[in-house]
């Protein structure tokens, strides 16, 4: 299955016999959360879903948006109608970052049919809601480890043994400003790749062969392991279903360098080479 849906697509599946479960992942970096927006107007059926909460545990020495408790990721699931037997599409308000960050962590978690709305809230043009769904509660029963992921000490060896890519802004990779964690710079080895360099300016990817082409030329060759991190594993989760939309399977570091920084033991790289 594709990892994306267009609004179009969305809308027929929504309109046909087994209708998806929806999930409203509104979310902005360091702000309230944005129930609200939500419940202004949304798509039909969705079911909100907060990031900082349902999608990540305590932030901590394992970073920002560490992995949640699988017993609270998954009562959060059931309680928005999530199956095992039944498609997710999740959406955010377009940048796609929250969005990509649910579907890494109900794949990870063994979900298998979960796909993000390309372009998110911002590319639908059907009908909205104000009414607050109430769900039959699903029966997912998360079963971490069916994706792949990173601590620290595995990304520091693939970003020597294979490719590494950083999916911060350019300036945070390099060092020049870091305007959240202890101290700017990089993982020694990583490779510099935006991932607003994934998508167009209205936040949809980029045709999947553009995408291949994007990472071949940064590294991503077949017989080469790809890893990704980023400020605290909700970028890096964009990157990953970017590199999925290409073809490309890749591991994420959910920590990321809002852990990697925290240890002063662990090196750290600044300017605009990987060494």
């Amino acid at each position: 299955m594709n990892a994306t849906i267009t609004a179009s697509e969305l809308a027929s599946d929504l309109a046909g016999p087994n209708p998806p479960v929806l999930l409203d992942v509104r979310w902005q970096l360091g702000g309230p959360d944005l129930r609200s927006a939500y419940e202004e107007a949304h798509i039909p059926g969705a079911v909100f879903v907060d990031l900082d909460s349902e999608l990540a545990g305590p932030a901590g020495a394992a970073g920002r948006h560490p992995l949640p408790d699988p017993e609270v990721f998954g009562a959060a699931m059931r309680a928005a109608g999530v199956s095992g037997n039944r498609d997710v599409v999740v959406y955010d308000g377009g940048q796609g970052w929250a969005a990509a960050r649910a579907w890494w962590l109900l794949g990870h978690s063994g979900h298998p049919s979960v796909r993000v709305l390309d372009g998110g809230f911002a590319a639908w043009t059907g009908p909205v809601s104000s009414e607050v769904p109430a769900p039959v509660p699903g029966t997912f029963a998360p079963e971490p480890g069916a994706r792949p992921s990173l601590d620290a000490d595995a990304a520091a060896a693939l970003a020597r043994s294979g490719l590494l890519l950083d999916a911060r802004a350019g300036e945070r990779y390099r060092g020049e400003v870091e305007p959240i964690d202890r101290v700017g710079g990089h993982i020694p080895g990583a490779v510099s790749a935006p991932t607003s360099e994934n998508v167009t300016e209205d936040g949809r990817f980029l045709p999947a062969p553009e995408l291949a082409d994007r990472f071949t030329s940064l590294g991503a060759t077949p017989a080469a392991e790809v890893g990704v991190y980023c400020g605290s594993g909700v970028s890096g989760a964009h990157q990953v279903l970017a590199l999925a939309v290409a073809g490309i399977p890749a591991a994420l570091y959910v920590g990321s360098w809002s852990e990697w920084s925290q240890d002063e033991s662990r090196p750290v790289a600044v300017g605009p080479d990987p060494q």
